[in-house]
């Protein structure tokens, strides 16, 4: 079979867990000798040389919509489906806290499609999207997919509620890398009973809350992640609030290697976020023994379900209150097996490829 994944264009230069997902789904596909090419929105395609094309992040169907009408290949979507409206709604401010109360969410990100292009330069690929919107686009690619592949059923219905396609489904897990988060590593000394956070750096990941909460507790939190392009503010915000508290500190970039060595000597990671489908970063700290603190905003409790410590997004002293239980907790075990068992990236090629032959 052969495959082509088509991804955003700032995959690579603006890596958040969709860089992940794509690149570990193709490596592990590979080995089960699908032959998988990885193309990026607005790259022009040879679409004979394929079978399916698999495209993720459904909340940009500017990526996706004109490959959908010109190639007459059958496809399915890795939706990644992240709604940003609580977000948008409880953290704007002025004039944007009204823009966003007065379009809805579809709006919104259609106003935030076309702001781009002015403000970033960035090149809309498609005239589709520009003359129909955002929530038809999406709709559109939905309903004209061969499958929706997302990492949860709390995923699918909270897609299906908002658009009610009827699309047909699959769940696709989001995983580990069982060779790179593994019981060998040695730990790296220097993150020893440190508290982690790993992601890209902004708004909806809530890092500076999480400074906030964590100040003068005296445990060491280290936040590991590169800016958002469009938050850069926001980053600089953390970062002086990081420089002014004598336990916090933030590190850019550190490789998958580094990451590992980093939470086998932490002991507890935490992802305040307004918003996730998964967090893998919390399923990568898991499996080295972190204790995991998240939110339930979004999809977490399908994963972690009791094993976890959770914390509202909003509220300095509850992610300090759970960070701090879960920092003086012992490990369990729990779920690191789980994830063992359940969620690494073998076993969701080997669900892809079945959801693949199931439509081709």
């Amino acid at each position: 079979m052969n495959v082509l994944m088509i991804a955003r264009k700032t995959l690579n230069t603006s890596p958040g867990g969709d860089t992940v997902q794509i690149n570990s789904t193709a490596e592990y596909l590979r080995k089960l000798n699908v032959n998988v090419d990885i193309l990026f929105s607005g790259d022009k395609v040879d679409y004979s040389r394929y079978d399916l094309m698999h495209f993720f992040n459904i909340i940009r169907p500017d990526d996706i919509v004109d490959h959908v009408r010109k190639s007459g290949l059958p496809f399915v979507v890795s939706t990644i489906y992240v709604d940003y409206s609580e977000f948008e709604k409880r953290n704007r401010k002025g004039a944007l806290k009204l823009v966003t109360n007065v379009f809805g969410a579809d709006n919104l990100e259609y106003l935030k499609a076309i702001a781009r292009v002015f403000i970033n330069g960035y090149r809309l690929n498609s005239v589709y999207y520009l003359l129909n919107g955002h929530r038809s686009s999406i709709r559109y690619i939905a309903t004209k997919s061969a499958a929706l592949l997302p990492n949860s059923h709390s995923e699918f219905r909270r897609f299906n509620k908002q658009y009610s396609t009827g699309s047909t489904y699959f769940k696709i897990p989001n995983a580990i890398d069982v060779h790179t988060f593994d019981e060998t590593v040695t730990p790296n000394e220097a993150f020893r009973n440190h508290v982690l956070c790993v992601g890209r750096i902004e708004g909806r990941k809530n890092q500076l809350n999480l400074i906030r909460a964590m100040a003068g507790t005296g445990i060491p939190l280290t936040i590991v992640g590169k800016p958002s392009p469009n938050h850069l503010s926001y980053f600089e915000e953390c970062r002086v609030l990081a420089e002014k508290s004598d336990n916090v500190k933030i590190i850019e970039h550190m490789d998958h290697r580094e990451l590992s060595a980093a939470y086998k000597a932490a002991k507890v990671h935490v992802l305040p976020s307004w918003f996730e489908t998964t967090g893998l970063s919390s399923l990568e700290a898991a499996v080295m023994d972190c204790n995991i603190v998240v939110t339930r905003k979004g999809d977490t409790e399908e994963y972690f379900e009791d094993m976890a410590w959770y914390c509202e997004p909003d509220d300095i002293s509850s992610i300090r209150e759970q960070v701090t239980l879960a920092f003086e907790a012992p490990v369990s075990s729990r779920l690191k097996e789980k994830i063992l068992s359940d969620y690494t990236w073998n076993k969701t090629a080997e669900k892809t490829l079945e959801a693949y032959k199931a439509v081709v």
